[in-house]
């Protein structure tokens, strides 16, 4: 159970960072490549792609959160 709980959270971890890397800062980002550079000029505002990154990356915010918390319990 320990060592699925670990694989979980480390593919978890690089998917998070990979999500976090994939959003666009102030000036535009690795997000601008996959269409999210559009935003301000097309439609005022968050495009549909920046809103589906915005909820994967807080979905794997969670379950990272999650199995944090499982593996310290886990190994206490």
């Amino acid at each position: 159970m320990t060592a699925l709980a670990a694989v979980v959270h480390g593919l978890n971890a690089v998917l998070l960072i990979t999500l976090v890397l994939l959003h666009g800062g102030r000036g535009g980002g690795l997000s601008d490549m996959f269409g999210g550079g559009m935003g301000p000029i097309a439609g005022g505002g968050a495009t549909v792609m920046e809103r589906n990154l915005d909820r994967l990356t807080v979905a794997s915010a969670i379950l990272f959160g999650i199995t944090t918390i499982v593996l310290s319990w886990l190994l206490n």
